[in-house]
């Protein structure tokens, strides 16, 4: 049986799940598949999730109050009703109130009732099992506070009482540890007894200041004692004159000045300045040296989790401690922290999703946002929400910090906040470019040999067919122009016959084969970095040069690769020196340009290109492909080098070409789409999307902003007067796209967690199917017979995952990946997300722990393309037949083209 759902141009059949052996649920229509209702929970009786102050939560089903009182409710007691009447009227009036909670019998009998008044005031209510709430304000779906039959329960307490809580703890310990004198009444310390301090809210807020006040103060005089003995220390010594040898640290006092003095200030750095690792250290032992050390809580944000961790590490190394005591750091799903935590390393999301349920920050005295420069769509976001809440808390301390000088900027966008620069100390770099490279190796370029392997050029070449005509203009006139204008005269007719040949489009992976042989036959010692553009070339590059007879070596050379998918025991070994007589070259993409520093690099190869998302806002289109990076970046990659000695930059790219790159690169909030954004945005409870947006550093386009408000809509996480649905909020917890977070909720609902969980990591990450240049048919039969019988990328993706996972059990996990053509690296990739989004949705309460549930209906192939439709609706379309031909329409854009690689019927 197929379903006709007839939708813009063209006619989607999907065919619906056959009936099953077990009693079936109930019929599947695809618009309720594409149109999740509003309210989750109706689609299962099972424990589900409700939304709570920015957290998950499980939802419970009193069975045994639906069984006493479904079917022998007792009319309503009048008395009782206007009982309700008056409490609802003082809930009004009662500006410190926000809510009435009741757990009477007679409530419940009449709650029909109590819910049509509490609406008809104007107020909200919700029945919760056996409890009746009324409230000023909307509810949610689930309280977990009120629900007696959770095993597991979050408590929150307010920060003040959870340092009373550890203050009098650390009190007890000390008092048992120290001898005391019954006779005077107090420790041979001479501190007297603490008086007995009643925990009741209601006791006098003054003692409770006076004695918390008294706690810190003796937790900040332990930790000036520890921090002065490890500096006197021998080792610490040591430490702290390699500190001073950085030019952060001639810049200290004048740096801490400033920070005292103003709420906001603005610091750039040149690469190598210390001005990570060293200003958010100065501000810790600033405070625990004046006796204020427990008091202060400072934040610092990175763009990327593998310079959280490794930054993190490297101040408590210097500091002599261990992680996880006064330094600690936070990513996605992985963190060490201790209670005695003050200086936090965190990615920009971590700090927002904090502020999503703490709009003050309260107890956080200083906030870091590291490396402003790379205008990340997360810390321009941070920047609007930092600036509102600066007005509310006025002791807070806000630093931004910058690896370009482009200062002003920012100083400007908070009112003209002061500004430092820190001159950073490298050796001197010397730059090749492609002429000068050329000319150097003898390398000769022919149109043949800059196709580089698996098909990237063909790739390439259809995105751009793909792009705009204007977007494509300003991408590549003025380099087409200088490459024009340019003619080479002072250099050989080799080098100018191969210019002549050279293609913009490729990265060349020829070129940097050629001159990593250069380098390891020629160049001194010295490891390499080279700048890729994202996975696909990385992992590709590697293939080819394992397959080197000298770069494959690894007695000669050690092959690396630093990609922000890997997993962090992988990231980490960057940072570690090769055994001697071995070179390390480092395959990496833009996240090393200023996020990470590793310190015996030597010489950097840039092919100066990095994959960018750019967005046409008119015609509502993304497209993610290589584009020539900017001049900053271009320095900034060159400056990796020359960290321990004079350094070598080899630019895989004329000078000329160099000369027509933008001088920084286009902010990200302007170049791609904004939905997940305006999700977050509205999880703030802001009142306007686009509003807030204005408020930005450089506000993005209105069309843009009107085009995710109207994408967030149609897919139901958004309502027609822009407030957050039961489905949006449940988005708004997943760090994912919406598509593909309303896939995953949906897989949670109709129980087929485990395909969909390999489908939306294939899709976060990149495709697992080789295409070699020399064995495309191989690779093509391969892949076809993962796609069986139905035609699905996506299927095939997830049977190809199986069979990998079936044969790593069996130990010949790279044996399958060689024979059918997948990446070994990138599966991995895809096992990895697949754990990190489980554990998301069952922190979410969308799924519990037993997988048999959750994957009762995964064996319905047809229940899981339509969950796969529904996520990526409206990114579906329906195919036109014609006597010798098909074609593919779109709701929105009529007519497309589909990718030549997929599993074409």
């Amino acid at each position: 049986m197929r379903r006709v759902l007839r939708r813009g141009l063209g006619i989607l059949l999907v065919p619906l799940p056959s009936p099953l052996s077990r009693p079936p649920p109930p019929p599947i229509p695809l618009a309720a598949l594409l149109l999740l209702p509003r309210r989750l929970d109706a689609f299962s009786r099972r424990p589900f999730c409700g939304y709570s102050g920015g957290r998950a939560v499980e939802q419970f089903s009193d069975d045994e109050y639906d069984h006493e009182y479904e079917d022998h409710r007792p009319s309503s007691s009048v008395a009782n009703i206007d009982e309700w009447r008056w409490k609802l009227s003082m809930l009004q009036r009662n500006a410190e109130e926000q809510e009435i909670i009741s757990r009477d019998r007679r409530d419940r009998r009449d709650y029909d009732q109590i819910a049509n008044l509490a609406k008809r005031m104007g107020l909200y209510s919700e029945l919760y099992g056996k409890v009746i709430v009324a409230s000023k304000v909307p509810l949610p779906n689930y309280r977990p506070d009120l629900d007696d039959k959770r095993p597991q329960r979050e408590v929150v307490i307010p920060l003040s009482l959870q340092r009373r809580v550890e203050g009098f703890v650390q009190e007890h310990l000390d008092r048992s540890l120290l001898p005391f004198d019954k006779d005077s009444g107090k420790t041979e310390s001479g501190s007297e007894k603490a008086e007995h301090v009643n925990l009741d809210e209601k006791q006098d807020p003054l003692l409770d200041e006076s004695v918390m006040e008294k706690i810190l103060q003796r937790k900040s005089l332990r930790m000036r004692n520890f921090q002065r003995s490890w500096q006197e220390s021998p080792e610490g010594a040591k430490m702290v004159e390699f500190r001073k040898s950085l030019p952060a640290y001639k810049e200290k006092e004048r740096l801490l000045a400033a920070i005292a003095r103003n709420q906001v200030i603005v610091i750039s750095g040149e690469t190598g300045c210390g001005k990570t690792t060293q200003l958010p250290q100065f501000v810790l032992e600033s405070e625990i040296e004046s006796g204020r050390g427990a008091f202060c809580n400072i934040i610092c944000t990175q763009p990327r989790r593998i310079s959280a961790m490794a930054v993190a590490e490297r101040v408590s190394t210097e500091r002599g401690e261990n992680l996880g005591e006064s330094v600690g750091y936070k990513v996605r799903l992985e963190g060490i922290r201790g209670k005695d935590t003050h200086l936090l390393f965190c990615t920009s999301g971590i700090l927002l999703r904090r502020l999503l349920s703490d709009r003050n920050l309260n107890g956080v005295s200083h906030v870091f946002v590291d490396e402003i420069h790379e205008r990340g769509m997360n810390e321009d976001f941070l920047l609007i929400v930092l600036k509102d809440l600066l007005s509310r808390r006025r002791d807070l301390r806000l630093i931004l910090m910058s690896a370009t000088l482009n200062a002003e900027l920012f100083s400007s966008y908070f009112g003209g906040a002061p500004t430092i620069h820190i001159p950073g100390f490298t050796h001197p770099v010397r730059a090749h470019f492609l002429e000068d490279i050329l000319e150097r190796t003898g390398y000769k370029m022919t149109a043949s040999n800059q196709l580089d392997d698996y098909g990237q050029d063909k790739v390439w070449k259809t995105q751009r067919q793909l792009l705009p005509r204007k977007r494509k203009n300003q991408i590549t006139t003025l380099v087409e122009d200088a490459l024009q204008n340019s003619n080479f005269e002072t250099y050989g007719s080799r080098t100018r016959d191969s210019l002549a040949n050279w293609n913009p489009d490729c990265i060349g992976f020829n070129l940097i084969e050629a001159v990593l042989c250069h380098i390891c036959r020629k160049e001194r010692a010295g490891a390499v970095l080279v700048f890729m553009t994202g996975w696909d070339d990385i992992s590709s590059l590697k293939d080819q040069l394992k397959a080197h007879p000298l770069l494959g070596d690894p007695n000669r050379v050690l092959l690396l690769a630093c990609h922000g998918s890997m997993a962090t025991s992988e990231q980490r070994l960057i940072f570690d020196k090769a055994p001697p007589n071995v070179r390390k070259v480092v395959l990496a993409t833009n996240m090393a340009e200023a996020s990470i520093t590793i310190n015996d690099i030597v010489f950097v190869m840039d092919c100066g290109k990095a994959k960018e998302t750019t967005y046409d806002a008119l015609n509502n289109t993304p497209c993610l492909l290589p584009s020539w990076i900017s001049k900053a970046s271009s320095r900034q990659r060159r400056g990796r080098a020359g960290r321990v000695q004079p350094g070598e930059c080899y630019h895989l790219y004329p000078r000329c070409v160099y000369d027509a790159f933008a001088e920084y690169q286009l902010p990200e909030l302007l170049r791609t789409p904004l939905n997940s954004l305006c999700l977050q945005i509205k999880s703030l409870q802001v009142d306007s999307i686009g509003e807030f947006l204005s408020a930005a550093l450089q506000p993005p386009e209105p069309r843009a902003v009107q085009n995710a408000v109207e994408f967030l809509k149609m897919i139901g996480s958004l309502d027609e007067n822009e407030n957050l649905t039961d489905l949006g909020r449940y988005l708004s917890m997943l760090p994912v796209d919406p598509k593909l977070g309303k896939m995953l909720i949906m897989g949670a609902v109709f129980r087929c967690i485990d395909p969909i969980l390999t489908v939306v990591a294939g899709l976060s990450a990149r495709d697992p199917f080789l295409l070699p240049q020399d064995k495309k048919d191989l690779a093509g039969t391969a892949k076809s017979r993962f796609s069986a019988k139905d035609y699905s990328d996506h299927m095939a993706l997830v049977r190809a995952y199986e069979g990998w996972k079936d044969a790593e059990r069996e130990g010949s996990g790279y044996e399958y990946c060689w024979r059918n053509f997948l990446s070994a690296q990138t599966l991995q990739a895809i096992h990895s997300l697949r754990k990190q989004f489980s554990y998301i949705l069952k922190d979410a309460g969308l799924i519990d722990s037993d997988a048999n549930t959750n994957n009762s209906l995964s064996h319905n192939q047809s229940l899981v393309r339509g969950v796969i439709c529904s996520g990526l609706f409206p990114g579906i379309s329906s195919v036109v037949h014609r006597e010798n031909s098909m074609s593919f329409k779109t709701m929105d854009d009529g007519q497309v083209l589909v990718y030549a690689e997929f599993c074409e019927r």
